[in-house]
């Protein structure tokens, strides 16, 4: 059967590149450290396994399809209002709904160079043209996002921080960003590492929100909550936001043990706090022994930092990748995002941390490669 004779998506479709988790696996190692997908070394908070635990004996049941008790936890954690926020499949989840929302064929969005891939796949998937702008030094640069607005522009996609450089941009700058769209055009900050940043200039979102009617943060139980496994997204919108995306989400797009799970870790500050000071401890011990090897790293403040190899036969960033993993080392590789030359490594725990320098330190030293 020829390509005419069967049904075809709609133009944008296959031109979407499928978007590829980082790698778990290490064949032929002893112990696998993933340090591939940003995920937290502590795990969840014990509250949030019980309280997933506790809904075993009733997965016949369907969940709220409005999430109310994860809402209202959310809102009492951060102060808003239940009613302007939207749970979703991940934060990804709700990106995509964004742009099916917003989007009509051949409107454009803009996002950044090395920004998260979901916004590109997100847009074409929606039928839009996605319009990508240089970054300054591995970070957003509002000059360029503004110099791209056209009229065809309807969103404008951000992450802050941004996945995979671990910069960001401050309020100020942000809040002239958002100054300098058309009303028209929606701001969609993905704050999916916010809570492990720690800048006097920064903010997650939630002030331009609550004041603008053109902005919308999205946020994640992923990362620093470690209920990846589960998908939960969220965000915070205007009114007229929030009623759009209602009227396309799924009814229940929030498992119950989900909600239950993320109801309980938002109850569990602590366990939060001490996921930060990890962080915090071990970005900064890991930027400090890696630059000492003599290889650059973007300065980070999320989960992870990008660590740049040269081009040099041998110690290429491909050359390390086959290095680490041989070794149960898992770190990310960059092509995808236009960076060749660059490996991304989530903060782990004490042992994976300090086996990645050491091997690091052997990669460059020259050791046997097998």
């Amino acid at each position: 059967m020829s390509a005419s004779e069967r049904p075809t998506p709609r133009a944008g479709v296959l031109d979407i590149n499928a978007y590829v988790p980082g790698r778990s696996h290490a064949p032929g190692a002893a112990k696998v450290h993933k340090l591939s997908s940003n995920e937290t070394p502590l795990g969840p908070s014990p509250r949030a396994v019980e309280a997933f635990h506790s809904l075993a004996d009733k997965l016949e049941q369907y969940p709220d399809g409005a999430a109310t008790a994860l809402r209202e936890a959310i809102g009492k954690t951060f102060g808003l209002d239940p009613s302007r926020i939207v749970c979703g499949c991940g934060s990804d989840d709700l990106l995509n709904l964004l742009a099916h929302a917003y989007l009509a064929p051949g409107d454009e969005a803009i996002f950044t160079r090395h920004g998260f891939l979901v916004y590109r796949n997100a847009t074409l998937a929606a039928g839009g043209k996605p319009v990508e702008v240089a970054e300054s030094d591995y970070t957003a640069n509002v000059d360029a996002i503004l110099a791209a607005v056209s009229a065809r522009t309807r969103v404008v996609f951000i992450a802050n921080p941004n996945n995979p450089t671990g910069t960001y941009i401050s309020h100020s700058e942000m809040r002239r960003l958002q100054a300098g769209l058309p009303p028209r055009v929606l701001l969609v900050m993905d704050a999916a590492y916010a809570e492990y940043v720690r800048r006097n200039d920064y903010e997650a979102g939630i002030e331009l929100v609550a004041t603008c009617e053109n902005v919308v943060m999205t946020r994640t139980f992923s990362k620093i909550y470690g209920l990846a496994g589960l998908r939960i997204g969220w965000m915070y919108a205007p009114e007229a936001v929030v009623d759009a995306i209602n009227r396309v989400r799924g009814p229940f797009n929030v498992n119950a043990p989900a909600i239950a799970a993320g109801v309980a870790a938002m109850g569990d500050p602590a366990h939060t706090e001490k996921a930060v000071a990890h962080n915090t401890q071990w970005l900064g011990w890991l930027t400090e022994e890696i630059g000492q090897l003599g290889l650059k790293v973007t300065p980070s403040v999320a989960n992870f930092l990008l660590i740049h190899f040269p081009k040099e036969k041998g110690k290429t960033a491909k050359d390390a990748d086959e290095f680490l993993v041989k070794r149960g080392l898992v770190l990310r590789r960059l092509e995808a995002y236009h960076l060749p030359d660059a490996l991304r490594m989530t903060v782990g725990g004490e042992e994976a941390n300090r086996l990645v320098v050491g091997a690091l330190k052997s990669f460059l030293n020259g050791a046997a490669r097998a």
